[in-house]
């Protein structure tokens, strides 16, 4: 997270995240899966500003930013903005405030850039930069241990988006392991015109009966060997998302003619990735899927940098 102050307003700027590794190892009693994944924020952001209020309740805007295609807007973007009591932006905000006990408010104002429904985090992310925003906005001086403790109650992602780090992430997802360092990879990311909803996903998944874990492609990570990386690269959910959607398949074919290090889709999907070499491939290699009218189509790359606790 990207954190600043203007004032009495706040503004962070909330990473989305691509998972490079997905492993269901079994389904638990409480509804969810157990899960080993392997996340990374990446260069791709909305944006909230938060300001304080004297007076108790949330009042949040969300928009999309307006630099969004009309082509994105009409298939997605403008179907997709949840209403405000079911923002994860405005529960968490509530949450917080109900379990500090205080008396103040604050005024939201959040630009969304990352696609909805796409495996991406957003929602997630925009949740944990309200509570970065508020914990200061209101001087509670929680610690970043109890702003990820609430934020599980809410969201399995969310406790992954307090750092700006790569993290292996187990249990539901809540269960975060920092990873000391992580390589920048340059990518091209792929929103088709179609969404996925995380529970239907995880319906139709197979737990896995040979679990490969994570350590080879941590490995890889730590080395900067890139070849090693993309070839530990997995997505247990990914046959699940094809089930759904044709959109899945297509761009594994269309990312295969191509010269990606690895690609594969991201969480639950609908979003699909490919890694690259340098930025300039990864600018050159968006411009081509791009012309392919698959959808939104970005270029990013992933981010390591440690936040204070």
């Amino acid at each position: 997270m990207f954190v600043c102050r203007s004032g009495d307003t706040l503004r962070v700027d909330a990473p989305a995240k691509l998972n490079l590794f997905l492993e269901v190892l079994e389904r638990r009693p409480d509804g969810f899966h157990e899960i080993e994944t392997l996340m990374v924020p990446i260069s791709l952001f909305d944006t909230l500003w938060l300001r304080p209020t004297p007076h108790p309740g949330i009042h949040l805007q969300c928009v999309w930013a307006p630099g969004l295609a009309l082509t994105d807007a009409v298939s997605y973007a403008a179907t997709t903005l949840p209403a405000v009591e079911e923002n994860l932006v405005y529960k968490s905000l509530t949450r917080l405030a109900k379990a500090a006990d205080v008396p103040y408010g604050a005024d939201v104002f959040l630009v969304k850039r990352i696609p909805a429904a796409a495996g991406l985090g957003g929602a997630s992310s925009d949740a944990a930069a309200a509570l970065l925003a508020a914990n200061a906005a209101w001087n509670l001086q929680w610690s970043r241990t109890q702003l990820q403790e609430l934020a599980a109650t809410l969201g399995s992602d969310i406790p992954f988006f307090f750092d700006g780090t790569a993290a292996i992430c187990r249990g539901r997802g809540e269960q975060v392991e920092r990873l000391s360092a992580f390589p920048r990879l340059p990518l091209v990311v792929v929103k088709p015109p179609v969404g996925l909803s995380t529970p239907a996903v995880y319906r139709g998944c197979q737990v896995t009966e040979r679990p490969l874990g994570v350590q080879a492609l941590e490995r890889s990570a730590a080395r900067g060997d890139l070849a090693g990386l993309a070839g530990g690269m997995k997505n247990d959910l990914e046959p699940a998302a094809r089930a759904q959607t044709p959109w899945i398949q297509n761009l594994h074919q269309i990312f295969d003619e191509l010269n990606f290090i690895g690609h594969q889709m991201s969480g639950s999907g609908s979003s699909y990735f490919g890694l690259c070499r340098t930025a300039r491939q990864a600018r050159r290699l968006a411009h081509i899927v791009r012309s392919r009218r698959v959808g939104r189509v970005m270029h990013a790359a992933t981010f390591h940098h440690p936040q204070q606790a």
